[in-house]
């Protein structure tokens, strides 16, 4: 057994489940990961007995059923209850196994749709959410405030909430039918190259912001954060504290995969929300940075992408 003792990792075939387990910090844990093949998370029973059976020292629950706006458009009877009933099963099937060190991540999309830039924890459930997806963010609500609820009534159980901003980085999905902002545009900006286009087309004017972090860095958080339980705050944003225009992460990319044309922009797309940036306040205090900048993001990105796409 490794010296911090026994991690069970939900989630730990995505992203960001696959970065926490690649971080250097991780070597500390012996950590359990097991895939939806081999534990259903939705299912409260076979939770509870893996609890029995693997006695965790201490849980990271990464895990959820994610998608873009159309999916959760299609199906929000799918994210609403199956992500809530893998929060609450593992979040009370740790309760039950009295493990007392748990760490929640949650996400940006439950501030609510109208709330003042920059996101601050304390305006959560404040006001209406984005009803694109309003399943999925009201799991995460209820998943976050039972952390908190549990807090309450027990001060011993230090089940604490991150709430990253948006990622990219190794294991990101690159298809574009699946992608985000980030690795879809590094998948354009490479075929621009290899077609030799003169030009590549942006949506909007490119002035819309957004921020994007290195999954490698929420990785480092949330492993540093399972060895400083006690002095994580209760409720954190993990983010940049800053954002980029999309202009700046076309340019970025085009740098780094070396395309060298010009950009046009289609006045007539939609292009979201003008900013979503988290207040990094908490962050702050607490002592963690992100130490990885947007380029070098994107380089370690780019290189994953072209060694998944030579195989």
């Amino acid at each position: 057994m490794s010296s911090k003792g026994t991690l069970f990792l939900t989630g730990g075939g995505g992203m960001v489940g696959r970065n926490i387990q690649d971080h250097p910090l991780a070597a500390d844990w012996t950590i359990v990961a097991p895939r939806s093949s081999e534990l259903d998370l939705t299912d409260a029973q076979a939770v509870t007995a893996f609890f029995a059976a693997t006695k965790p020292d201490m849980v990271i629950h990464a895990a959820g059923r994610v998608g873009g706006i159309q999916a959760n458009m299609a199906h929000p009877v799918a994210f609403l209850d199956q992500n809530t009933a893998m929060g609450r099963n593992v979040i009370m099937g740790a309760l039950g196994a009295g493990v007392t060190r748990f760490v929640n991540l949650a996400s940006t999309c439950m501030y609510p749709r109208a709330a003042t830039n920059p996101l601050r924890e304390e305006v959560i459930l404040t006001g209406e959410l984005e009803p694109t997806n309003e399943g999925y963010a009201l799991a995460k609500i209820m998943a976050t405030r039972l952390c908190q609820y549990i807090r309450k009534e027990d001060a011993a159980a230090q089940y604490k909430t991150l709430i990253p901003c948006n990622l990219f980085g190794l294991h990101d999905k690159f298809d574009p039918k699946h992608s985000h902002l980030v690795p879809a545009i590094i998948h354009k900006m490479h075929e621009a190259k290899r077609l030799g286009q003169a030009s590549v087309e942006i949506w909007g004017d490119g002035t819309a912001r957004r921020e994007f972090m290195f999954a490698g860095d929420l990785a480092d958080a949330v492993l540093r954060a399972a060895d400083d339980i006690d002095m994580l705050p209760d409720l954190m944003n993990v983010g940049l504290g800053h954002d980029h225009t999309i202009n700046e992460y076309y340019e970025t990319v085009a740098e780094v995969v070396g395309w060298q044309g010009e950009f046009t922009h289609d006045l007539s797309k939609p292009v979201g929300m003008k900013q979503k940036l988290c207040d990094t306040t908490r962050q702050s205090a607490w002592g963690w940075q992100a130490p990885t900048s947007l380029r070098d993001g994107i380089a370690q990105t780019y290189r994953s992408y072209l060694e998944s796409t030579a195989t």
